[in-house]
This record gives structure tokens, C-alpha cells and sequence, in this order.
């Protein structure tokens, strides 16, 4: 299946393109074969090379998932953004998921100090 981008992630892509360790110059060392061939990967809007999509694409998590994983993406429901969730309980992208496991585990530890207060000097 060949996914396409829209613009913003074509040009978030061709930055990645650089970052391959086929591109040489603007040409492709995989499709070299005598003479120089322009990547395929920096002009085109479509995933059309299998390497790039293997082993470059998944160092921009978020673009990888926007394009590899549209249909499986949840909002994160405090920021909004848009994640692949690993289950199919999850509610919050990454980030936030660890700040909200913070805070509630400080309201639960909270409750169970109060609670532990309110039956007085005792202890149980």
C-alpha cells in the first residue's frame, strides 16, 4: 500500500531523507548502478522506498505513525495530539501518559494519608 503525505509531512520526511544512510548527495547509492539516480524518497509525496520506510521513517515517531498507522491512531485525551495506543485501554499519548500516572498516584497516596489520619493516634 503506498501511503501519501500532505505537504508538512513531505518536507518533515525530505529532512529525514538526509539522515539515510543510502543518500549521498541527493542520489541514491542503492539504485546506483554505474550512474547516478536521484533519490526516489526526496521528489515524490508517496512511501515508495522500502528502506527509507524500514529504517529511517521510525525516527520521527510521530510522522511514522501518521502515515504507517492512520488507522489504529487515538487522540490523547488531555493534549490532543493524535498516538498509537499499545492497548486498547490507553487514553494519553506517551508524555502525558506519565505525568498522569504521577498525579494520580499523588491523589491516591493523599487519600490514603488522610484516611490514615482520620482514625487518630491510634494504630490500627
Amino acid at each position: 500500500m503506498i501511503h501519501h503525505m500532505n505537504y508538512q509531512q513531505y518536507r518533515t520526511a525530505r529532512r529525514l531523507v538526509h539522515s539515510c544512510c543510502n543518500y549521498d548527495g541527493g542520489c541514491c547509492l542503492l539504485l546506483d548502478n554505474g550512474e547516478e539516480c536521484v533519490c526516489p524518497q526526496s521528489i515524490t509525496y508517496s512511501l515508495v522506498c522500502r528502506w527509507f520506510r524500514a529504517a529511517v521513517l521510525p525516527l520521527d515517531a510521530g510522522l511514522c505513525a501518521a502515515l504507517l498507522y492512520r488507522d489504529c491512531m487515538k487522540p490523547c485525551a488531555i493534549c490532543g495530539s493524535y498516538f498509537v495506543p499499545k492497548s486498547n485501554r490507553a487514553k494519553y499519548c506517551q508524555n502525558c501518559a506519565t505525568r498522569m500516572k504521577r498525579t494520580k498516584a499523588t491523589e491516591r497516596k493523599r487519600k490514603q494519608r488522610q484516611n490514615c489520619h482520620a482514625l487518630g493516634l491510634k494504630k490500627p
